[in-house]
């Protein structure tokens, strides 16, 4: 596979050497987001009719072998262990209307995370999905239509990019997205933490640990969203369909099981520098286990707990906050901490049922090079007293179970990065994590992460 990947990058480099790289990094940026993120003397703002963009990124994680006296079914190996994922994506987009756009991103997928993408709940890459295969398969992430209404106030650019035509729009507008994406795309979006293809790759740290969002398998799903932005403020909230099954590849197209999102922004300066704060809540309404139900049934019948045995309608709510900050040139802070209901199973995510995640990034114009970054970043995992006692009784999550859980501790990650800027279309990053208590047991790991990511776009 690496030959393929080779290859690969032979072919694209000449297309992407003459091609000019896309203003966003996020693919899902919504319309707001991405008209107060540039500014008229940094983006072209000549309306587009239409866009085409693309992105490769290969990713290779390793683990030297840890302390492991057993494993479960969902355990990261303890042995020396090494994975890698690749993905190809074009991103289309076509103005319909004043105002009115639709989007499509086909993509390419190959590979898998480390044990397959278990044993962490915090896991390593969000490059890597629930789903691994070992040839390259095709998928549509993203097809979705977006139209902003204007409502008035100073006129702002809006620059090229992935899934972004070049416009001006209102400050003041409403927004409307509908189609498939991912509700990350729009929710819980963090100025120097979101990105696993360009700063942090931690799931815990890219997004609010215990925000359980919707998704299928891969991290998409189907939904609508509504954004209305008046000078500092903006007020989201977005409806989205759950899987039909917690954790499948399948999702319930009737809504009959559905979140619900809203999230509230403020933009401020602080010592004269921008900054956001964002407080969301979500609510997921759909066929799920009660951990303690799951645990009596198992010691009434003799077997393993098992979440699906139990399941019923119910409500799953949760809420996260999330900071941005700009300390000085280049230096930005980011804070995030979420809770959710953890008596019930995780449907979407991950087996996180309260986290604070914090770190800072930095732009390299202290040492000449101002296209790369280095970041640093520091998360806590904690599980709900119902999670722990399922998970000692043997009971299997969606990412974790060792099989037994004798001594929990909180999941703790550290993670550091250095992305390195190397042409106008390509660069390579160096990743390290250390993760104590994996899956929250404190008799395995810890666990030494090193990460290799490349990545070419235009």
């Amino acid at each position: 596979m690496r030959a393929t990947i080779q290859l690969l990058l032979i072919a694209l480099c000449p297309v992407l050497a003459g091609t000019a790289v896309g203003a966003t990094s996020d693919p899902g940026a919504s319309a707001q987001g991405a008209a107060t993120s540039g500014s008229a003397g940094d983006a072209d703002t000549a309306p587009e009719a239409w866009s085409l963009h693309g992105q490769f990124t290969a990713v290779e994680q390793y683990h030297p072998s840890f302390e492991s006296p057993y494993r479960g079914t969902n355990s990261l190996d303890a042995g020396n262990s090494g994975r890698e994922t690749v993905d190809l994506t074009l991103y289309a987009g076509v103005r319909l209307w004043k105002g009115a756009a639709a989007y499509v991103d086909p993509e390419v997928d190959q590979g898998f995370g480390l044990s397959t993408s278990v044993g962490l709940a915090g896991f390593s890459s969000g490059e890597a999905y629930k789903i691994g295969v070992a040839e390259p398969y095709y998928r549509t992430p993203r097809l979705f239509l977006r139209q902003v209404f204007g409502l008035g106030g100073e006129e702002e650019p809006v620059p090229p990019g992935p899934n972004q035509l070049a416009d001006r729009q209102p400050s003041d507008n409403v927004t409307l997205t509908a189609g498939k994406l991912s509700a990350v795309d729009i929710f819980d979006t963090n100025r120097y933490a979101h990105d696993a293809r360009t700063d942090f790759m931690n799931w815990s740290v890219i997004e609010s640990g215990a925000y359980d969002y919707a998704a299928d398998a891969w991290g998409y799903t189907y939904g609508l969203a509504a954004e209305w932005t008046q000078s500092w403020w903006t007020l989201r909230g977005g409806v989205f369909a759950l899987s039909r099954v917690p954790n499948q590849r399948e999702l319930d197209r009737s809504f009959k099981q559905f979140e619900v999102v809203a999230e509230a922004e403020e933009r401020h300066r602080w010592l004269n520098h921008p900054g956001k704060l964002k407080l969301l809540a979500f609510d997921n309404r759909g066929r799920m286990g009660t951990y303690d139900d799951a645990v009596s049934l198992a010691l009434a019948t003799g077997a393993v707990p098992d979440t699906s045995q139990v399941r019923h309608m119910a409500s799953r709510p949760g809420v996260a906050g999330n900071l941005e900050q700009e300390l000085g040139t280049g230096l930005g802070l980011f804070v995030r901490a979420s809770l959710n209901d953890g008596s019930k199973e995780a449907f979407d995510f991950t087996e996180i049922n309260r986290s604070l995640a914090a770190g800072l990034s930095l732009a390299g114009n202290r040492w000449q090079r101002p296209q790369d970054t280095v970041g640093v970043a520091g998360v806590v995992n904690g599980l709900s007293s119902a999670a722990r006692r399922y998970f000692s009784a043997g009971g299997i999550g969606i990412l974790i179970g060792d099989g037994q859980l004798p001594h929990y501790g909180f999941e703790k990650i550290v993670e550091t990065y250095y992305a390195a800027h190397l042409a106008e279309y390509l660069s390579i990053s160096v990743d390290f994590q250390y993760v104590v208590n994996p899956a929250y047991n404190t008799d395995r790991g810890p666990v030494s992460i090193f990460g290799l990511r490349l990545r070419a776009e235009l």
